[in-house]
């Protein structure tokens, strides 16, 4: 009887720390663009597979001709997060490229981390969110 009385005071006593650390989180991200044109288009993925190419969690459009530079994602669960984003420079709503494929439009990634021969894959683009988290990406 002692065991399950001192096991439901444990439980009592951890429930609101358990709810506490569980609560909705804010990511906020900052763009420093090199243009004062157009929109920067960002995408948030809350995992490896969505972010190799399945769909993003969130989405925003950054209004960078109207002054504004940052994207807001409130009730985020905590988890790992990883961000693209490419600054669409002429307003036309798609990335611009080169022959190639490569853009020609300025892109980033979370953690400000870069790519080899292609985009930043998720080991380095990836934060972990516990609670409200921000980051300044560079975006030229």
């Amino acid at each position: 009887m002692k065991t399950f009385a001192l096991a439901a005071a444990l439980a009592l006593l951890a429930g609101p720390a358990l709810a506490q650390s569980a609560a909705p989180a804010r990511i906020a991200m900052t763009f420093d663009v090199g243009a004062e044109t157009g929109a920067v288009m960002v995408a948030l993925y809350d995992s490896e597979a969505a972010y190799s190419g399945g769909r993003p969690a969130r989405v925003a459009k950054v209004d960078v001709a109207a002054g504004d530079r940052a994207a807001i994602f409130d009730g985020l669960p905590p988890g790992d997060y990883g961000m693209k984003a490419f600054h669409d420079v002429d307003g036309d709503g798609t990335m611009d490229v080169n022959p190639f494929g490569m853009p020609t439009e300025p892109y980033a990634f979370s953690n400000n981390a870069v790519g080899n021969m292609g985009p930043a894959g998720w080991d380095r683009a990836k934060f972990t969110v516990s609670g409200d988290t921000a980051q300044t990406i560079r975006i030229r």
